[in-house]
C-alpha cells in the first residue's frame, strides 16, 4: 500500500527543521530517514529531531525524562512501551521562536552523548542486483568553508509570530 502524501503543515514543519539543521548542525552529517511513522532527521548516524504531523520530535537525555514529561504539551514517544528521552512536542510548546530554539538546542545539545543504534547487517544485499544503492548522508559545511554569506533569517509558518 502506497504511503499517503503528506499534509502541507507536515511538510512546513519539516522543511523548518531542516532550515535549524542547516543553520546550526555545522561540521556534522544529516540524514533524513522515516521511521516510527515520522520523519527524522539523524544528525551523526543517531535519531536526533523528527517530525509527526504537526508534532515535533526530540531526543533528549532519558535521565530528564520524568522531568520533561510533566511539562505542557509534550508526551513521551510510545512504540511497544514508553521510550525515555524521546518526546512528542505539541504546536503549542514550539509556538513561539524561543521556545522552537530552546527543543532544537535540547536535542542537538544531547545528541553527542546519545547511542547510536547499531547497524543491521544487510540480508544479502550485494547479491541482490535489484537493490537500491543506500543514500550518502549530507554533510554540511564547516564553518571555514566558503560560500555565499548566510542569508536574513527565513520566517516560518510554524511559529505564530510569523503568521
Amino acid at each position: 500500500m502506497p504511503r499517503r502524501p503528506l499534509d502541507p503543515e507536515t511538510l512546513r514543519l519539516i522543511d523548518a527543521v531542516r532550515l535549524a539543521l542547516a543553520e546550526q548542525a555545522v561540521g556534522v552529517s544529516v540524514e533524513e530517514k522515516t521511521m516510527f511513522g515520522c520523519h527524522v532527521f539523524m544528525v551523526d548516524g543517531k535519531m536526533c529531531l523528527g517530525v509527526e504531523n504537526d508534532e515535533l520530535l526530540v531526543r533528549l537525555a532519558p535521565e530528564t525524562h520524568a522531568q520533561v514529561a510533566e511539562m505542557p504539551g509534550l508526551r513521551p514517544l510510545s512504540s511497544k512501551g514508553v521510550m525515555d528521552g524521546y518526546f512528542l512536542v505539541g504546536p503549542a510548546a514550539y509556538a513561539t521562536r524561543e521556545a522552537w530554539q530552546h527543543w532544537i538546542d535540547a536535542a542537538l545539545a544531547f545528541n553527542p552523548r546519545a547511542k547510536a543504534t547499531p547497524k543491521k547487517k544487510p540480508k544479502a544485499a550485494a547479491s541482490d542486483p535489484s537493490a537500491k544503492p543506500l543514500k550518502k548522508a549530507k554533510t554540511a559545511k564547516a564553518a571555514g568553508d566558503a560560500g555565499p554569506a548566510p542569508a536574513a533569517r527565513k520566517r516560518h509558518s510554524v511559529f505564530d509570530s510569523d503568521l
